[in-house]
C-alpha cells in the first residue's frame, strides 16, 4: 500500500513564498511534464489546448506569486474589453479618450505597486512630508504584461491589428506561462495568429526548442548561478574589503552573470514555446559581440528595446523633428527604460548614461556618413568598437549592480586607485573555478552562429531514444552542480 502524505502534496501544489515556481525549481520538470502529457492528447483540438494552456498557465502564475495572479486576470478583463471599445468607437476623441484611460489603469498599476514607496522615500527625504512606506510586494510578472496589454491596445488604436472577440484567446495570449514571467515580452500582432491555426511541431522545431532549452538552462544554473554565488555576491556586498583587481573581476562576472541569467531564461521560454507549436522571437543576439552602443541595444533584451523605441521613442517623434530633438527623445527614452527596471536613482543614472552614448552614437555615425569615411568600417576599428562597447556597459553594469551610488564609487574607486595586481596570484588560486566557468560563459557567447546551427541540425538527426538519453544526462549534470538554495533571476525583481 501506499501511504500518502496529504499535508506534503498539499504543500507541493500550493503557492510557497520562499519557493516560488521558476524554470530552474525542482517543481517546474515535474510541472512541465505533466503538461506535456497532457498536451500529446489535446495539441490537435484548438479550443480543448486554449482551454487546457491558459488553466496551466494561471495555475503557473499561481506557483510562481500566490494571489497575485488575479491581476493578470483582472487586467486580461480590462483591457480586453478596452481594446474591443477603441476598434468599434466612431469617432478620434472617443478613441483617444479609452485608451488614455487604458494607459492609466495599466501605468497606474504598475505605478502603485513598483513605484509607491520610491516615491514616498523622495518625499521624505526632501521634507516635504512623514509619510509610512506601505507593505506592498511586487508582483512578478507586472512589469511584462504591462507593456503586452499596453502595445496591445495601442496597437488596435493605431489600427495596425484587429482585437481578438474571443476573450479565452487574449487570455491565452496574456497568460502564456512559457514568457510570463520574465518575458520575453510578446507582441499580440505576432503571437494571436498562432493562437487557432494548426499546430505542426516538426523536428526541426524539437531539435531547435531542446537546444534553446538546455542551453538556457546551462547558461543560468551552471555559468549565471556558480559566479554570482561564489564570487560575485561578495565583490558587490562590501566593495570596500576586496582590491581593484577583484572589483574590475567582479564587474567582469557581473556582466555574465546578468546575461547568462535573462537569456537563460529568455532560451528556455522560446525553447519550450518552440515545443508546443509557438514561435516567440529571440530576445538577446550575442549583445557583447556589439561594436556601438546602438548594435548593442538591438542585440540585448530586443523585445524590451523595440518596445520601448515603438510605443516611446516613436511616439515622442523619434527623429522626425531634426537632430536635437532626437537626442532629447533618446535620453527621455532611456531614463524611462532605466526606471522600468527598478524603483531606484541607480536605474535612472544607468539608464540615463546608456541615453548619453546613443545620443553621441548618432551624431558620430552621421558625422561618419557625412564625411563618408570608410576607416571605420575595417576590422580592426570593428574590433576597437566592440572594446570600447563592453566596457563602456561594463561601467553601467556597476551602477545597476550596486545597492548605492557609495557602493558604486567604492568599486570605482578602487579600481582605479587600489588594484594591487599583487592580488591577482592568491585571488587566482581562491576562485580557480569561478574564473574557468567565467572565462567558459565569454567564449560560449562568442562563438559563432554557425556552431549553434550545427548543434540543432545534430539533434534534429538524432533519434527519439538518444534525444531523451542526452536529455536526461544533462539534467544529471545540471543537478550535480546546480546550487543548494535556489538562486532568484534578476529580472525577477523588475
Amino acid at each position: 500500500m501506499f501511504n500518502i502524505d496529504f499535508d506534503k502534496l498539499v504543500s507541493q501544489l500550493t503557492y510557497n513564498v520562499k519557493d516560488p515556481l521558476l524554470f530552474n525549481s525542482g517543481f517546474f520538470l515535474f510541472f512541465f511534464c505533466i503538461f506535456l502529457l497532457g498536451y500529446q492528447f489535446l495539441y490537435k483540438r484548438k479550443l480543448s489546448r486554449v482551454i487546457y494552456f491558459t488553466i496551466f498557465s494561471l495555475y503557473f502564475f499561481y506557483k510562481a506569486c500566490g494571489f497575485y495572479f488575479l491581476f493578470i486576470s483582472l487586467s486580461a478583463v480590462v483591457d480586453f474589453n478596452l481594446s474591443n471599445w477603441i476598434y468599434a468607437a466612431k469617432t478620434k476623441r472617443k478613441k483617444n479618450l479609452i485608451l488614455i484611460f487604458s494607459i492609466l489603469i495599466n501605468l497606474g498599476l504598475l505605478f502603485y505597486f513598483k513605484y509607491t514607496n520610491f516615491f514616498i522615500e523622495i518625499i521624505n527625504e526632501l521634507k516635504l512630508g512623514e509619510v509610512q512606506p506601505l507593505h506592498l510586494i511586487l508582483p512578478i510578472g507586472i512589469s511584462f504584461y504591462t507593456f503586452e496589454n499596453l502595445s496591445y491596445t495601442i496597437d488596435v488604436y493605431r489600427g495596425k491589428f484587429k482585437p481578438v472577440q474571443s476573450f479565452l484567446d487574449y487570455c491565452f495570449f496574456l497568460s502564456f506561462f512559457p514568457k510570463l514571467v520574465m518575458g520575453p515580452i510578446v507582441r499580440a500582432s505576432d503571437f494571436i495568429p498562432q493562437i487557432r491555426k494548426d499546430i505542426y511541431i516538426s523536428n526541426h522545431d524539437i531539435a531547435r526548442g531542446m537546444y534553446l532549452i538546455l542551453g538556457g538552462l546551462f547558461k543560468k544554473v551552471v555559468i549565471s548561478d556558480y559566479i554570482y554565488v561564489n564570487y560575485v555576491q561578495y565583490i558587490f556586498d562590501d566593495p570596500s574589503r576586496h582590491s581593484g583587481i577583484e572589483c574590475l573581476l567582479g564587474v567582469y562576472g557581473y556582466a555574465m552573470v546578468i546575461y547568462c541569467d535573462f537569456s537563460g531564461y529568455s532560451d528556455m521560454a522560446i525553447g519550450m514555446a518552440k515545443w508546443m507549436g509557438f514561435t516567440i522571437n529571440e530576445n538577446f543576439d550575442s549583445p557583447y559581440q556589439s561594436s556601438s552602443i546602438t548594435e548593442f541595444w538591438r542585440r540585448w533584451h530586443i523585445s524590451l528595446s523595440s518596445w520601448l523605441k515603438d510605443y516611446l521613442y516613436i511616439s515622442l517623434g523619434g527623429n522626425r523633428a531634426g537632430k536635437v530633438r532626437q537626442y532629447f527623445n533618446l535620453m527621455i527614452t532611456m531614463l524611462l527604460g532605466g526606471l522600468w527596471h527598478g524603483a531606484s536613482f541607480n536605474f535612472v543614472v544607468w539608464g540615463g548614461m546608456h541615453g548619453i552614448a546613443l545620443a553621441i552614437d548618432k551624431l558620430r555615425l552621421s558625422l561618419v556618413t557625412r564625411f563618408n569615411n570608410q576607416r571605420f568600417n575595417s576590422k580592426f576599428w570593428k574590433v576597437i568598437g566592440v572594446i570600447i562597447t563592453f566596457h563602456f556597459v561594463c561601467f553601467c553594469w556597476i551602477f545597476f549592480k550596486a545597492s548605492t551610488f557609495h557602493d558604486a564609487g567604492v568599486i570605482i574607486t578602487q579600481i582605479l586607485f587600489n588594484f594591487d595586481i599583487a592580488a591577482f596570484t592568491p585571488m587566482l588560486s581562491a576562485y580557480g573555478t569561478v574564473f574557468i566557468i567565467m572565462l567558459l560563459g565569454y567564449i560560449i557567447h562568442f562563438i559563432p552562429k554557425s556552431y549553434q546551427f550545427f548543434t540543432e541540425k545534430f539533434l534534429a538527426k538524432t533519434s527519439l531514444l538518444s534525444r531523451v538519453a542526452i536529455l536526461l544526462v544533462f539534467l544529471w549534470v545540471i543537478i550535480q552542480v546546480k546550487q543548494a538554495d535556489q538562486v532568484m533571476p534578476i529580472y525577477l525583481q523588475f
